[in-house]
């Protein structure tokens, strides 16, 4: 019984020793944020707004041509409004909105991936005003001519008031009336990464 026990116990352990030997580490590949983009959208009763902000930096990890990991920095002090409004760049960057000050960076990192190939399933942790939710959205990887590969994920819906970002919800404040911003905001985010 003993050298039963002694041989399946010996068994076990050259087979985790086998599977974490072949294990091998994603291949890390380096946001370009020049070529890189993240666009916002954001709707109110009256009408709507939409722009730009800035990417830090990111990386993406693969498997062959299966993402497996990556992450994303946003720099918040760098909204832009695509009419080139500058007060209400401002405000976003403001206490009512971002916070921009006090928070200068959001961030998004990869939990799990579902699927594999070109069209995948993105389930990960996105911090906003120093709170963190999970988000979860399709995206679609493709390799480029150039040994690059861009990851693309559109019309992501993130509910601001999950973030502490309250202002004109009517969620929040009934009374409101037509004077409310929709909660859900937009954003599309384009990666173009290499090795």
């Amino acid at each position: 019984m003993k050298l039963k026990n002694s041989l399946t116990l010996a068994l076990a352990l050259v087979a985790s020793f086998a599977f974490f030997a072949f294990t091998t580490k994603p291949t890390a590949y380096t946001v370009d944020a020049t070529k890189s983009s993240i666009t916002w959208e954001g709707k109110k009763f009256a009408g709507s707004h939409n722009g730009t902000v800035g990417l830090t930096s990111g990386t993406l990890g693969f498997n062959g041509n299966n993402l497996a990991e990556g992450n994303f920095v946003v720099n918040m002090t760098s909204i832009k409004d695509a009419d080139g409004n500058a007060s209400l760049e401002k405000h976003l960057k403001a206490d009512d909105f971002f916070g921009a000050d006090k928070f200068p960076s959001a961030s998004f990192a990869i939990k799990k991936v579902e699927g594999k190939g070109a069209k995948v399933n993105i389930t990960g942790d996105l911090t906003i005003k120093g709170v963190t939710q999970s988000v979860t959205f399709p995206a679609n990887i493709t390799w480029n001519a150039d040994k690059t590969v861009t990851a693309t994920a559109e019309k992501i819906k993130i509910d601001r008031t999950k973030y502490g970002i309250q202002y004109k919800s009517k969620s929040i404040f009934s009374n409101i009336g037509d004077n409310f911003i929709y909660d859900e905001f937009i954003i599309n985010v384009k990666l173009v990464a290499s090795k």
